[in-house]
């Protein structure tokens, strides 16, 4: 029997989320893609509703909501900096004309995602335009305004008692380790570059949470250049791990694009076929499932990705041209959807991500 995918589509999200710096229109690209190459077909698509403000301080406080409602009505931020520093807002997260209907908006779609897994309505659902895992309760972070992924994870725990989140992203998602490190019902395992001066710069193999979450964060740092090869291997041996350790009634997959050879932040040499090979993993468990979007700053790139992706979800194959389309002339000069593996030197050893596991599987050991 096929899973009832939904794929959450709204003008107004991937509007105003070209408000974010780097971010542009990828938005609107991915989903102009997906249905270039036909795969609304497969899916349902379904609009954003809004997340309210009680839906916002399920985790973020209500200061910080207050004041997004507050600022939201300004015009003029630069007589405000010391208002907006208290906030995370500024340099990597400025504030824009409707940052508050942003965070709604945003939110709203991870929810309205979540909220059909809930309800039963949908087997698997998507998101490409959420994915914002640094915010934290009381402060934006790494153009992160509203952690939606924390806020569908507690819509999802209304029916599903335990949730496994999975982030593939290049950078640490610490907004949801923070949110969930003190608790046994969410298993954060984050996949990242772990380097010097490398963003956020947490996220070691030995953060493990705290208390009654103690073991319940999983940390996969990782070098420069790493491989498919590599990444799928050590994705895979992590999560058989994981999921022989923590049952779960529930999964979230973060799919940052910016882990893809030629993002302008990203260091890996990975190409689609590697997060491919995650998500099939994923996919095989055959658990509700909300897919996120995230990092991804090489626009056209993040949009093959996310097709990509997107095909394998509904168990279609695809042609590696890209159809003709309103976008087809940002696909130049090769107008293909594959993407060549990079060539930066790879920094990681076999030996070493063999020595990852260990540590990690040794973590585990101490959960009952």
């Amino acid at each position: 029997m096929s899973s009832k995918v939904a794929y959450i589509k709204d003008d107004n999200l991937t509007e105003i989320c070209s408000n974010i710096p780097n971010v542009g229109d990828r938005g609107k690209l991915t989903h102009r893609l997906v249905e270039a190459y036909g795969l609304f077909k497969f899916m349902q698509v379904f609009p954003v509703k809004p997340a309210s403000r009680e839906d916002l301080i399920t985790f973020h406080s209500q200061s910080y909501v207050d004041f997004l409602i507050e600022a939201d009505e300004w015009s003029d931020y630069e007589n405000r900096e010391e208002d907006q520093e208290e906030y995370g807002l500024g340099y990597d997260c400025p504030l824009f004309t409707k940052v508050y209907k942003f965070a709604s908006l945003v939110a709203g779609g991870s929810l309205t995602g979540a909220q059909l897994l809930v309800d039963g309505d949908a087997d698997i659902a998507i998101n490409w335009c959420g994915g914002w895992h640094h915010a934290q309760r009381d402060e934006a972070k790494g153009f992160c305004y509203v952690n939606d992924i924390v806020i569908a994870i507690q819509k999802l725990r209304e029916k599903f008692d335990r949730v496994l989140y999975i982030d593939i992203d290049a950078h640490h998602g610490d907004g949801v380790e923070n949110a969930f490190s003190s608790t046994s019902k969410v298993m954060t395992v984050s996949f990242h570059n772990y380097g010097l001066g490398f963003f956020p710069g947490s996220g070691a193999v030995n953060d493990v949470g705290f208390g009654a979450g103690r073991y319940y964060s999983v940390n996969v740092p990782l070098k420069d250049g790493v491989t498919d090869d590599q990444f799928s291997w050590l994705f895979t041996r992590v999560m058989d791990v994981v999921t022989n350790t923590f049952h779960c009634d529930a999964v979230v997959l973060q799919c940052g694009a910016d882990c893809l050879t030629g993002d302008p932040v990203g260091t890996f040499n990975l190409t689609p076929h590697g997060m491919g090979a995650c998500v099939k993993k994923v996919l095989t468990w055959k658990l509700p499932t909300l897919f996120l979007g995230g990092g991804g700053y090489n626009l056209t790139n993040t949009a093959k990705c996310w097709t990509f992706l997107t095909s394998i979800i509904v168990g279609k194959t695809l042609s590696s041209d890209i159809p003709d389309h309103t976008d087809f002339l940002r696909y130049g000069p090769d107008f293909d959807l594959e993407i060549s593996a990079g060539l930066r030197k790879n920094s990681n050893t076999f030996s070493e991500l063999n020595t990852i596991v260990d540590n990690i599987t040794a973590n585990l050991s101490n959960l009952p």
